[in-house]
């Protein structure tokens, strides 16, 4: 399909509203009155980078496919793998060539992005998966999400409080790592290959070294910065220094970055399994260090990590199966975003249209209102996922939306009775697919590393509530409210995507965009991901995550492919339209399967955001 030829398959409601049906590029800005302002360059960007920061200047035109695409989805008949660095994904496709499932391939990869992606994963986090088994036929949930540590109460949590919620750096923000258990639970169930065999491309890298590209770079010098600024509130800042700053200075795009810790420890690992880590001599180390700076993590949390098989949530979207995670998650959130929009005729409004926008982010304030009331450890709180989830309870808060305005009002339903993450996936040649997630939560993690681990701990406890009552208050020994999410999606019982979108509380509003983009305007699997998004952040009752004082309404985020008057028609509408920012708004990665004939086809699509790469063969 040629540039033009996608605009005009449009419904006519899109035409004004997309990109001129003559091709020319328009102008995105906030408003005309803020079209001059300067949008801020990136500090890692080097010097004379903001010749190229031009709001006019779009993508080169493809001879196909539509206009704003950066490049085609991989296709491969064998396996398929997309990741947040090349190197992860290479590492995938090489376990794949040598007989591994796919499960194998995203915990090869998953080690991997834990040395070269440290400002987003890491041993010191949770992971979520959903694993398609073509053996049965049917999607599996696996949940590996830390406690908080028992010797931390509420009322020394309380005490450690900024502004009503807990700090997000430090002791006090650590909970205990779940992703080495859920790597361990994986392959149990899954694996192919022998456990040592997966650690061999991650040790061979943190030894070697990996020059460092330049979104990774830009993410690790502005955590690096957040640690060791005054006042921090963390305890001990000597062994990031040395684990990520060896040279005294954070790296620069292109320098070579080793990790000779980080590999000691996957070599312990690959010899002595889940064990070693929650019950010998790493796990020893991490309390020795914990008791040195003064925190509360110990061997006993560690001991007692469990993993949970668990049963996915779903909802239909228009003839699409749409999965949700469950457990302590917001995996609920984009299936009642979902529902919502159903009532609504999204492709009859129009692609990038007003109407389009304006529901999809109503949709998501009242999702929200739902998730910050709601959402927490099943076990240590009744939640009503069935209502939550109901198509009933989504006809009733589409309701709410207003077509003419902005709602200056949402709250949460009343139930009858009661920034950093990871995403991959893979495929393989026997049709099993796997929906990724990990993360060490808000960039980096905590800024704390245990003497000699080369890895740094999440900072996940964050999103606990202090408020009485509330079902996400902080208890020791509960898991906290976790942002991480996998996506999957099956067409009549065939899995079809395996997709997911990082980044915080993106990442519900990333993978409902990414679902309409496919199912609403047929975009295909590199496509729906290059197509420009918003990102709304707010709410009547924060999560512990969002900026304070945001107002009633929040701030909604457009990004710059947004179309000039479809920007200009939100804030009409009253959308608090904030600045043009360079993220914020997710990082993507997506296999799809489908059937040409009697050929199994992936197609692969990754994150232009991101230093991403797709592959498949």
């Amino acid at each position: 399909m040629r540039r033009r030829t996608f605009i005009q398959s449009l419904p006519l409601a899109a035409a004004g509203s997309a990109v001129s049906l003559e091709g020319k590029p328009q102008e995105p800005g906030p408003s005309a009155s803020a079209a001059s302002t300067p949008v801020e360059l990136p500090k890692f960007q080097p010097a004379g980078a903001e010749r190229f920061i031009r709001r006019d200047v779009h993508a080169g035109d493809r001879p196909a496919g539509a206009s704003f695409a950066s490049r085609s989805p991989a296709l491969g008949c064998s396996g398929a793998a997309g990741t947040a660095h090349p190197l992860a994904t290479q590492t995938a496709i090489e376990m794949l060539k040598r007989g591994g499932s796919a499960v194998d391939a995203a915990i090869a990869a998953n080690a991997v992005l834990g040395f070269a992606e440290p400002v987003s994963s890491g041993l010191g986090g949770d992971c979520f998966a959903f694993v398609w088994d073509p053996k049965v036929g049917k999607l599996a949930g696996m949940a590996s999400s830390g406690k908080s540590p028992k010797a931390l109460t509420l009322e020394i949590a309380r005490s450690r409080a900024v502004h009503g919620h807990l700090p997000p750096l430090g002791a006090v923000s650590v909970s205990t790592p779940g992703c080495l258990g859920g790597w361990w639970a994986l392959h149990q169930r899954y694996g192919k290959l022998k456990w040592a065999e997966l650690f061999g491309p991650a040790i061979h890298y943190c030894e070697t070294g990996d020059a460092t590209p330049q979104i990774i770079g830009f993410y690790l010098k502005r955590n690096m910065a957040a640690f060791l600024r005054p006042n921090s509130g963390v305890e001990e800042t000597a062994n990031a220094v040395k684990t990520y700053m060896p040279g005294g200075a954070a790296p620069n795009e292109y320098d070579v970055r080793r990790n000779p810790d980080l590999a000691r420890t996957y070599r312990m690992i690959a010899e002595g399994g889940r064990d070693v880590f929650y019950n010998g001599p790493i796990a020893q180390t991490i309390d020795a260090y914990f008791k040195r700076i003064g925190g509360w993590l110990s061997a006993e949390d560690l001991r007692e990590h469990q993993v949970e098989w668990v049963e996915p949530l779903v909802t239909s979207y228009r003839g699409v199966d749409v999965y949700g995670m469950p457990a302590n998650t917001q995996g609920l959130a984009t299936l009642q975003m979902l529902n919502i929009l159903e009532q609504f005729d999204l492709r009859g409004f129009g692609f990038q249209s007003t109407q389009s926008l304006h529901v999809q982010i109503e949709a998501k304030r009242l999702a929200f209102e739902d998730r910050a009331r709601y959402y927490a450890d099943p076990h240590f709180a009744k939640i009503p996922i069935d209502w939550l989830n109901s198509k009933d309870y989504a006809k009733q808060r589409a309701k709410l939306i207003n077509m003419d305005k902005v709602n200056e009002h949402v709250s949460p339903g009343q139930a009858p009775g009661h920034g950093d993450t990871t995403y991959f996936t893979t495929a393989d040649k026997d049709g099993m697919m796997v929906s990724m997630i990990q993360s060490n939560f808000r960039g980096m993690g905590s800024g704390l590393v245990a003497d000699g681990l080369g890895f740094m701990f999440q900072d996940r406890g964050q999103l606990f509530s202090l408020q009485d009552g509330h079902p996400n208050i902080y208890a020791p020994g509960k898991r906290p409210f976790q942002t991480i999410i996998p996506g999957f999606a099956s067409k009549n019982g065939v899995p079809w995507l395996a997709f997911g979108v990082m980044g915080g509380d993106m990442q519900p509003q990333g993978q409902t965009q990414i679902i309409v983009n496919r199912v609403d305007y047929g975009l295909d699997v590199q496509a729906a991901a290059d197509s420009p998004r918003w990102h709304h952040e707010g709410s009547s009752q924060s999560m512990g995550e969002d900026p304070p004082d945001l107002g009633p309404l929040g701030v909604l985020w457009l990004e710059t492919g947004v179309p000039a008057d479809t920007r200009k028609a939100l804030i009409d509408l009253g959308w608090n339209v904030g600045k043009v920012t360079s993220g914020g708004y997710g990082r993507y990665e997506c296999v799809e399967r489908r059937m040409q004939g009697a050929d199994r086809v992936y197609a692969a699509g990754s994150e232009m955001r991101a230093d991403a790469v797709a592959l498949a063969y």
